[in-house]
């Protein structure tokens, strides 16, 4: 690359950002993740402090993310009927609400295992309507032609507070306990309601509104029935959710019971994570194409090969080192297959398009966090991350051979495609 098409690509890296609407929105995620991150490990010390039980937190993962399962396609009709810059105020100022009554919970000293498990299907009830709104939103922020830009943004700032939060409510974990970290969540949320507001309704670029009618629900599913590209993404995205992406409890669980660390042993692991995510999130600003479906096939056999392996290591500071390009090939699947399924639908189908993809890769959390929480119970911690790669892998496999059947080439061929793309594409 010439010297004078370096500055030209950096400044294509984070184009979205020149949107005022987007760097607003940005800015007020940046705080607002990192304080989700906090809550989030404290939420998982919490339930190991309260039952030392890797099936019970499993089970509240289970039920933060069940109503997705259930009400994610009626959140995602939602908001193709409203206005998604109002409909995100309600929802984030609800998650606030639920976050300070579990941190008041917490510090007076009164809270239970059972107020976990209603406060975390209440933040899942919010988070059903709040997911698919806050995807769709972001195309009606950038447009189109930088949409790809803006994804790859969200999940560099995602992972920026996935590294941020997880090290910050270590410290504060063993300085003053989890209730503070819950607390500081609901604070965080400001910066996003702030940005909400500050936002020009007049720079956006909203998608017509759909009048409400019977039979929506159905049309989503019909229309993405109708696209195998769509139909492939999901279900890989499904088994990566569902099986692979369970380090809440996996990373917990090694933290605790297999290498005696505390909270901040947790956060060194998440931290981690976190930081290939985030390496993975950079490479991915570049792209300005559709990724392809071979690409995502490439990029989950790589994240279920790196887990599988991750789950091997024999000490903690191997373990954390192979977190690393664990997270890449993590942040490398969720964000193509993110792209690939936004740049890929029609504006007026985007909420209950997205609302699929979201059911399909957080919903299926229910069914695999007690499965991964349980075996790790059941066989020691490290086979939940072993197990939970493989079946990642045998789904890629499986994918691939259906791919290879319904183009009509040996599965060696499709194998070669896969391999090319996932080695090429990230630098594009």
């Amino acid at each position: 690359m010439t010297a004078l098409a370096e500055p030209e690509a950096r400044a294509g890296m984070f184009r979205s950002l020149r949107t005022r609407n987007y760097r607003l929105f940005a800015s007020g995620q940046l705080v607002s993740l990192t304080g989700t991150w906090m809550q989030r490990v404290a939420q998982d010390w919490l339930v190991l402090e309260l039952t030392n039980s890797g099936t019970a937190l499993g089970v509240v993962t289970a039920l933060q993310f069940a109503p997705s399962l259930v009400l994610g396609m009626w959140g995602g009709t939602l908001a193709d009927r409203s206005d998604k810059r109002k409909l995100l105020l309600v929802t984030q100022s609800a998650i606030a609400l639920t976050a300070l009554l579990l941190g008041l919970l917490d510090v007076t000293g009164v809270v239970a295992y059972w107020h976990v498990l209603v406060l975390a299907t209440v933040l899942g009830v919010i988070t059903s309507v709040d997911n698919p709104a806050r995807q769709s939103f972001v195309v009606e922020m950038v447009g189109k032609d930088d949409l790809t830009n803006a994804v790859a943004i969200n999940s560099t700032i995602f992972n920026t507070g996935r590294i941020l939060g997880p090290a910050i409510s270590g410290v504060l974990i063993t300085a003053v306990g989890t209730g503070w970290s819950f607390i500081a969540n609901a604070a965080s949320s400001i910066a996003v309601l702030c940005a909400l507001v500050a936002m020009r309704p007049a720079e956006l670029f909203p998608a017509k509104p759909v009048a409400r009618a019977k039979g929506q629900l159905r049309e989503g599913l019909s229309y993405v029935r109708g696209r195998p590209d769509l139909v492939l993404t999901m279900v890989l995205v499904f088994a990566v959710g569902t099986f692979g992406i369970n380090f809440q409890i996996t990373s917990a669980l090694l933290a605790k019971q297999v290498f005696g660390r505390g909270a901040d042993g947790y956060g060194a692991l998440s931290t981690a994570l976190a930081i290939g995510a985030f390496v993975g999130a950079i490479f991915a600003t570049r792209r300005t194409k559709r990724p392809t479906a071979m690409f995502l096939l490439g990029a989950a056999a790589v994240f279920s090969v790196a887990e599988i392996v991750s789950g091997l290591m024999p000490s903690f500071w191997l373990s954390a080192l192979l977190l690393v390009p664990v997270g890449l090939a993590m942040l490398s699947v969720t964000t193509a297959a993110n792209s690939h399924v936004q740049l890929g639908v029609a504006p007026h189908m985007r909420g209950r398009v997205m609302s699929l993809y979201l059911m399909c890769f957080m919903g299926g959390t229910p069914f695999g966090a007690p499965i991964v929480g349980a075996l790790g119970e059941l066989f020691g911690p490290r086979w939940g991350v072993i197990g939970g790669g493989a079946v990642c892998l045998l789904c890629v496999g499986a994918l691939v051979a259906y791919t290879a059947r319904r183009s009509g080439l040996h599965v060696a061929d499709v194998v070669d495609l896969v391999t090319t793309r996932a080695a090429r594409e990230p630098a594009a």
